[in-house]
């Protein structure tokens, strides 16, 4: 199977942190020539997550200084220009000396939180659309290792939904050991939130969810069996010690009293703090309940094995709200920020090989 691959492609290049005007949507970038163990992705649909605004304003920098250069998921500078986009689906069209020539034509996801290249055993992050270019954009070099080949009667812009929302919330079940238990889903609108319901589902949970009042009915439909407001008093909502496990993705304000509905002995896992990430701790509550705290950013590959598995045997349902052509990203950026939809957007690029 042979496609024609251009020299050059549509691309939209962020050129440093800061806000939208350092997304630069330009058809002169050049098309990627796959090292010898990548492939060569025509993408076909990129979701939006709240890792690619947080990597554009330095989010992650825990400096207070403007402009600093820990601002990526690793802590390390990121060598700008480069393209974002943590969630790929595409078509494998070319491949690298190393790989299978019958690679190509496969249609695939990417891993989104991969392994570091030449050391596996490094605990340092390497995240799509960070430390290595994504999805915005016709084409994308990947190692072949984190192409997952997926057989699916999915859309491309479903698909496209999957690889990081969902990939964190299993990473965050999977983690905290989540099984036919009482489960404490924040932020169950996005995303995350509304993956983690499905996938607390199908490890037979109960699961109550919190979000915004114009979007319960949302979040029933998805799973959730019991929804509560985002400001309301949770400890008054449930009481104290009413889960086993709680999922967060919002910190913020309320984050004590996420601790005090936990049962003795119970598990909090977060992989977010949308809501602001410094909190207070009494560490009273942490000991004398013998609870077992979370982080949740580096994945093993059953995690996202896991998900294919999912997709395939349609196990769960994709969450789409709206799409977007790439072009149109500061406004698809925009209403991701907005939070007034349930589930994912995504960015569709121009003129795809059919």
């Amino acid at each position: 199977m042979n496609f024609s691959i251009p020299k050059l492609m549509n691309a939209v290049v962020l050129t440093g942190h800061g806000g939208m005007e350092k997304l630069e949507y330009r058809s002169d970038v050049e098309v990627p020539t796959p090292k010898d163990d990548e492939v060569l992705i025509n993408v076909k649909a990129a979701g939006i997550n709240n890792t690619d605004i947080n990597t554009r304003i330095g989010w992650y920098s825990k400096s207070s200084a403007e402009n600093s250069d820990d601002g990526s998921w690793s802590g390390n500078p990121l060598n700008f220009p480069i393209i974002q986009g943590a969630d790929i689906c595409g078509i494998i069209v070319g491949v690298g000396k190393s790989v299978d020539k019958k690679r190509i034509g496969e249609r695939v996801i990417v891993r989104t939180m991969q392994e570091v290249p030449f050391n596996h055993d490094s605990y340092s992050s390497w995240t799509v659309g960070s430390e290595c270019n994504g999805g915005f954009a016709q084409y994308t070099s990947i190692r072949s290792s984190e192409a997952f080949s997926i057989i699916s009667n999915w859309s491309d812009v479903e698909l496209g939904s999957i690889p990081c929302a969902y990939s964190t919330a299993e990473g965050l079940l999977y983690r905290s050991k989540l099984k036919d238990e009482i489960v404490f889903i924040t932020g169950g609108s996005g995303g995350v939130g509304s993956a983690a319901i499905q996938l607390a589902k199908l490890r037979g949970s109960k699961v109550i969810a919190q979000c915004s009042e114009n979007k319960h009915k949302d979040v029933l439909r998805v799973g959730a069996d019991k929804v509560i407001d985002r400001n309301s008093n949770i400890i008054q909502e449930l009481g104290k010690n009413s889960v086993d496990v709680v999922i967060d993705l919002v910190a913020g304000d309320q984050w004590g009293q996420l601790l005090e509905i936990l049962k003795p002995e119970g598990r909090y896992s977060t992989a977010g703090a949308i809501a602001g990430p410094l909190v207070e701790l009494d560490v009273r509550t942490l000991y004398l309940k013998d609870l077992t705290f979370y982080g949740c950013t580096k994945q093993p590959k059953e995690v996202f094995s896991n998900l294919i598995s999912y997709i395939e045997q349609n196990k769960i349902s994709p969450l789409v709200a709206n799409t977007y052509p790439l072009k149109d990203i500061k406004v698809a950026q925009d209403d991701f920020l907005s939070k007034k939809y349930t589930g994912k957007l995504v960015l569709i690029p121009p003129n795809v090989i059919q």
